[in-house]
């Protein structure tokens, strides 16, 4: 690894002095160069974790490494933040060149900042909330849709804030961002504008898996509770509480006092006290 050291230029003599230079100076800095060691390199590497205590890698590839931190310096990252990258987005320095595409890190950058108009701060925030941004293919294969749908059709704003909910919706596909439309749609019964509306009001439900969350929690609804449609076009949040934890419980606690017509908003977003105090 070539580092310098910066000196600055020295100033020719005053015009009074007799003193005759033996060569013309420039005004341009001078520097002396000089080469860490492998090791030096090496114990960098380590301790930043990009690579394994006991690994040995070539040169070429501890400078492709280093090639790949400069390029993440450069967009306001710093030291502290590559081991976070490193344990999320290992492939990043992975040996394999085929692994490493400065190109696609750069246009990711590009990307958060004139697409979603994060500020470099931001776009550090994003990267680091989901580094697995950095993986991604061009922007116009994956990142780029993903954000006409999530702004134009859903109607989400202040994507550019470093949030985790904002950096895994943006490296979502947005194929699989259209399932939750389709499960509401085709199983829930909503129309296409009130599926919109309901994913606009809680955009977590994106990150709802099918089977483990929003199908489950359906089906208890209209199967166990008795609960029409409707309820939940007015209420979409109901997904958003735990069936087991939330749901379940004040459901049966209702249905064991003969309690029915409470609405959901009630039943579900009531603090335990006031619950349980309203309905003993």
């Amino acid at each position: 690894m070539l580092l310098s050291l910066h000196l600055p230029s020295p100033s020719p003599p005053s015009s009074s002095s007799s003193y005759t230079p033996s060569r013309t100076f420039h005004n341009q800095p001078h520097y002396i160069k000089f080469r860490t060691s492998y090791r030096q390199n090496l114990r960098y590497l380590q301790h930043l974790t990009v690579i394994p205590p006991d690994a040995l890698p070539d040169s070429d590839t501890i400078h492709r490494i280093f090639a790949t931190i400069n390029l993440l310096k450069s967009h306001s990252l710093s030291d502290s933040d590559i081991p976070r990258i490193a344990a999320s987005a290992p492939s990043l320095f992975s040996p394999s060149s085929a692994a490493y595409s400065p190109d696609n890190i750069s246009a990711v950058f590009h990307f958060l900042a004139a697409d979603v108009s994060a500020s470099s701060s931001e776009s550090r925030g994003l990267v680091l909330r989901c580094p697995h941004l950095l993986l991604s293919p061009h922007p116009d294969l994956c990142l780029r849709p993903t954000l006409h749908f999530l702004r134009d059709e859903i109607g989400l704003t202040g994507l550019n804030r470093p949030t985790n909910r904002n950096a895994h919706l943006l490296n979502t596909r947005v194929e699989d961002l259209r399932v939750r439309v389709e499960f509401l749609t085709e199983e829930v019964g909503f129309e296409y504008e009130e599926a919109i509306r309901a994913l606009g009001r809680l955009p977590a439900i994106f990150g709802y898996g099918l089977e483990s969350n929003l199908r489950p929690k359906f089906e208890y609804l209209v199967g166990e509770m008795g609960r029409d449609v409707e309820e939940l076009k007015k209420f979409p949040q109901f997904f958003g509480f735990s069936l087991h934890k939330r749901i379940v419980p004040r459901h049966l606690h209702l249905k064991q006092r003969g309690v029915v017509d409470v609405p959901l908003n009630k039943m579900l977003m009531w603090r335990d006290d006031r619950f349980y105090a309203k309905w003993k």
